[in-house]
């Protein structure tokens, strides 16, 4: 798109089983302090859809809604791309809610200092309950793997994430969009869109407020799955694969360790993992002001290094070592 032409906004929304959570985003985007847009919501092959709350919302946003097969957010984000009438789309997540300034906060950047992609970070509203919290912590804090996660600047390039990103109409033309991966699709977006000679950025003023409801099982689960990713999007693109992607395999791989070592030597070997939970207990009670939070944002981090990190390992013995095609290895991970 030439960035001389006015920018028209289509916020694309996919949907899997998440009518309240759908709800709870339209109500925010009719708050926009800037109404310009179009909202896409896309039902991914729902079982319980958001019919009703879409046509709740129809005479307070320019929206419009479309039923299709499941086969992955990414697909349905593509399914979004291709209905949109304007020439830059959004992508949020249905379990996210955004403040009234985040498409003001888009345009802004856009039509000041455009750029072809960007992405925007996500917090924890004072209204989520403690555990929503503790993830949210797990998720962006420097003590876990939010710097690997994106919340920040990077020192190289910006990888936009798709909880909270958008771009051009010619990056969607010229990229084809996401690809099958039902994980790490959005890095394999980004990175591809790097590829192709378009410069990205960070907006942090146009953050959004992400829910993330979900158990500690369940949470497991998906960082498991993104530690996976990172194998598969490495045979994809061998570049990708940087030292600290490695941290919390070698984490859990350390405090396994140490353990090892307290039990046939010395209790003092745990001495380290002592002093790691101390400071994120320390760090994320002060950051939410509340010791509740804290305590279940340790164990929300052990969860999160201990998933990533042997998603990664598990995808190491298969892919790498053993050989196995990515495909035939995580096909009801990762593929339709």
């Amino acid at each position: 798109m030439n960035e001389q032409q006015p920018i028209r906004l289509s916020i694309i929304i996919p949907v899997f089983n998440r009518p309240a959570e759908a709800g709870e985003l339209l109500e925010s985007l009719c708050s926009q302090t800037c109404s310009d847009f179009e909202v896409i919501v896309v039902e991914d092959g729902s079982s319980v859809t958001c019919e009703k709350q879409v046509q709740a919302y129809e005479s307070r946003l320019s929206i419009r809604y479309f039923m299709k097969p499941n086969s992955g957010p990414g697909q349905s984000r593509n399914y979004g791309c291709e209905k949109a009438e304007g020439n830059y789309v959004v992508f949020l997540d249905s379990d996210c809610v955004v403040p009234p300034t985040y498409v003001e906060a888009v345009m802004n950047r856009l039509t000041t200092d455009y750029v072809e992609a960007f992405g925007g970070p996500d917090r924890a509203d004072e209204q989520f309950s403690v555990l929503q919290k503790a993830i949210n912590y797990a998720m962006t804090s420097f003590f876990t793997t939010g710097g690997i996660r994106g919340g920040g600047e990077k020192l190289d390039k910006f990888y936009p994430r798709s909880f909270n990103m958008g771009y051009s109409k010619t990056v969607f033309e010229q990229t084809h969009g996401f690809s099958t991966m039902r994980f790490g699709e959005d890095i394999d977006m980004s990175i591809r869109i790097l590829k192709q000679g378009f410069r990205t950025a960070l907006v942090k003023e146009a953050f959004v407020y992400h829910k993330r409801r979900s158990n500690l099982r369940q949470f497991f689960k998906q960082v498991f799955n993104s530690g996976i990713a990172r194998i598969v999007l490495f045979k994809k693109h061998p570049e990708s694969l940087k030292l600290v992607h490695t941290f919390p395999s070698l984490f859990i791989l350390g405090a396994l360790g140490l353990v090892v070592l307290s039990i046939c030597w010395n209790v003092w070997f745990l001495f380290p993992l002592l002093v790691y939970t101390g400071l994120v207990l320390l760090d994320a009670t002060i950051r939410n002001r509340s010791l509740n939070v804290g305590l279940l944002a340790v164990v929300a981090s052990f969860v999160q290094l201990g998933g990533y990190g042997s998603g990664f390992l598990m995808a190491c013995w298969k892919i790498i070592l053993l050989k196995n095609e990515s495909y035939s290895a995580f096909v009801n991970n990762f593929y339709k």
